[in-house]
């Protein structure tokens, strides 16, 4: 009998504190809720109120990469002309879809005009 109380008195002991855990899990979830709550709307927040000069920068990392592929593009096209000049028909069919690429592209990379 004694044992039994001594097994119950342990059992009883070791429950309580995940009673007690679970107790405290149940009383702070609001708390952590609303935390992740304000964390989302801030980072909402933060995503749509973009400042100008990270705009700025994000344009310009825009065109730079366009630029670039213009300027990978403009060289391909020349090799194929030059190539296309020499008798080659393949050249000339990449030299024409090239140029089309081109052509779409170009109202997209902005120009300046050169002094």
């Amino acid at each position: 009998m004694r044992r039994r109380l001594t097994g119950h008195s342990i059992l009883a002991f070791a429950l309580s504190g995940c009673v007690a855990k679970s107790a405290f899990d149940l009383a702070t979830a609001p708390v952590r809720v609303g935390a992740k709550a304000v964390n989302t709307t801030a980072g909402v927040y933060d995503r749509i109120t973009v400042s100008d000069s990270e705009r700025d920068q994000k344009r310009g990392r825009e065109i730079r990469r366009r630029e670039e592929r213009y300027g990978k593009l403009a060289r391909q096209y020349e090799e194929a002309r030059r190539d296309c000049s020499r008798g080659d028909d393949e050249a000339c069919s990449d030299a024409r879809s090239i140029y089309a690429e081109m052509d779409a592209m170009r109202a997209s990379v902005p120009y300046e005009a050169r002094d």
